[in-house]
């Protein structure tokens, strides 16, 4: 099989020639500046040997020394400026491929259903996202430019060196070939080893966000030496990983450098035996001159100085293939996305009912859930109730548009919840999941996360509907106050109020409450309670998914889901 046919067969080749794809051509001149840079070196060899074979041997050679000087020094400078100038391209086309790539990672990752049971865990898109993603920053900027220089510059130098000396060109000629032989060899080992380093990697943060999630559970569980022991075999097994790459890098930098060591020498013994006229043979029609022996001597070292190159980004480029592999088999996954696109846009304003018709849904792994039709007019309050995992979360969701129907529709007036509207409609709902979540930032910040210009209740005002003033006012920093993820520093029911108001601040047209009241104390769920009914009363309109007699009692109707012979 050919080597281009082995590349589109392979998920990781072509997906990191894809993400290449819309800088390839900057990548290409970074490399031919790179090129053109290390060649300028014959130009500065010449310089530098002939102002040496000038000072031995003066009737010899043609010149001044201070000329050459000057040839050196400006040629020195034009190398330095291209190399500059190859870099910050290099670096401009990685910084453009990292930005495009994480914003389709987290834009796709965001998007896919969140009871997707293929969903991977958070700490393992973040791990991708942030440290893997990383990882191609060495290869575009190395890497490339180090292939260009190295298809290019070994061939020139070798034609130099033959012009001059057929024997020189011979020792390189044996030389150099070996290093890529032996660089393929190990790249396969590298390739290996980079992947299972990138595994582990990922497990290890996904290990630390679930205990840290946890560690409430785990001291009450007195599990505290078990947890730290399950951290020192991750730890070591990232450790015996990281080790593995790095013997394979150390092996295959040893072994370029015993080559280009030994074929220097062999260089330096002909050249300095046949300077001394202890050798007559390997050059053309004459001996070798000082000149052109100090030439050899300079430009041999450069003639590997590209496949050290290469070999030093070869690992840079197992560890990008071990990111598009990842990448790829993410993307191989059947995407269970929501509807619309998650961009912002002007809400639906209309009057008009909310009606549900012949609405199914199938969730990932389950059965078909099948529910009954219902019309919910503005300002009406619903109260969804049934056992649990009936599918009271899976209507809320397909309501919101969160989670896609697989029969049936769901209707605004004339306006049917679909792609095309589903950032309009959702531009007019609040949300009250069933665990509260804070971001990291003030309560403030926190609060006025869906603020709507024209339509949010002021915030003060918000805050006393949902009782939650009395919250704020027991924090250190009130409204400054920095809260957990999961509202530590306040209990679960002083949560849920904060929730609320942040939904009342939004002053939503219809709020969807994911069991609001749940796992709350009598005295506390009718505080949510009321904060719910007060948030009706200034003309929003409810739906609760709920367990709670209590709480559905309280509200304008009910609808009992029941098991069905499609249901799970």
């Amino acid at each position: 099989m050919s080597r281009k046919r082995a590349k589109k067969d392979d998920p990781a080749a072509r997906r990191l020639e894809q993400m290449m794809a819309p800088v390839r051509r900057k990548l290409e001149r970074a490399g031919a500046m790179a090129a053109a840079a290390s060649l300028l070196w014959l130009v500065q060899a010449g310089a530098v040997a002939l102002a040496i074979g000038h000072m031995l041997e003066p009737e010899g050679t043609w010149g001044h020394p201070g000329l050459y000087a000057l040839v050196f020094i400006a040629v020195g400078i034009l190398r330095a400026v291209l190399n500059d100038r190859s870099g910050a391209m290099a670096f401009r086309a990685a910084d453009t491929i990292l930005a495009a790539e994480r914003a389709r990672l987290i834009g796709r990752e965001s998007r896919r259903a969140t009871d997707d049971p293929a969903r991977p865990p958070a700490a393992r898109t973040a791990t991708l996202a942030a440290e893997k993603l990383a990882a191609l920053t060495p290869f575009l900027t190395r890497y490339a430019p180090a292939k260009r220089c190295a298809n290019v510059v070994p061939l020139v130098f070798l034609a130099v060196t033959f012009w001059y000396s057929w024997a020189v060109g011979v020792i390189l000629l044996v030389a150099g070939p070996l290093i890529p032989v032996f660089m393929a060899l190990v790249g396969i080992a590298a390739k290996q080893a980079s992947e299972r380093q990138m595994e582990e990697l990922s497990n290890m943060n996904v290990l630390l966000l679930e205990r840290l999630t946890a560690l409430v559970d785990i001291r009450l569980l007195d599990a505290s030496d078990r947890t730290v022991g399950g951290f020192r075999n991750a730890a070591d097994r990232l450790r015996a990983s990281t080790m593995e790459v790095l013997r394979v890098a150390f092996l295959s930098s040893t072994v370029l450098e015993l080559f280009a060591a030994l074929g220097v020498a062999m260089v330096a013994v002909y050249v300095g035996f046949s300077l001394l006229g202890e050798l007559g043979f390997g050059a053309w029609a004459t001996p070798l001159t000082v000149s052109q022996g100090i030439f050899l001597l300079l430009i041999a070292p450069d003639y590997f100085q590209p496949l050290r190159d290469l070999a030093a980004a070869w690992h840079d480029k197992a560890d990008a293939t071990a990111v598009a592999r990842e990448l790829a088999d993410l993307e191989a996954q059947e995407e269970t996305a929501f509807l619309g696109t998650g961009a912002t846009a002007a809400p639906i304003v209309t009057r008009s009912s909310l009606t549900v018709r012949g609405l199914a849904y199938l969730p990932p792994g389950g059965r078909l859930i099948r529910f009954p039709d219902f019309e919910l007019a503005p300002g009406d309050t619903l109260a969804i109730t049934g056992p649990s995992g009936i599918g009271k979360s899976s209507l809320l969701r397909l309501v919101a548009g969160i989670a896609v129907p697989s029969e049936g529709e769901i209707r605004l007036g004339d306006t049917v919840l679909d792609s095309g509207t589903a950032d309009a409609w959702r531009a007019r709902l609040g949300w009250l999941p069933q665990q509260p979540r804070f971001l990291t930032g003030s309560l403030r910040h926190n609060l006025t996360l869906a603020v709507r210009p024209g339509r949010s209740l002021p915030l003060d005002d918000a805050l006393r509907l949902s009782a939650a003033d009395g919250v704020v006012a027991t924090l250190p920093r009130g409204l400054n106050t920095r809260l957990g993820e999961t509202g530590m520093g306040v209990s679960g029911g002083e949560a849920r109020r904060l929730v609320v108001a942040r939904a009342a601040h939004a002053h939503p047209a219809l709020l969807l409450a994911d069991e609001p009241t749940a796992d709350l104390d009598e005295e506390t769920a009718a505080q949510v309670t009321e904060g719910l009914l007060s948030l009706v009363a200034s003309g929003s309109s409810l739906i609760v998914a709920t367990h709670d007699p209590v709480l559905a009692a309280r509200m304008n109707r009910q609808i009992a889901l029941e098991r069905t012979e499609d249901a799970a």
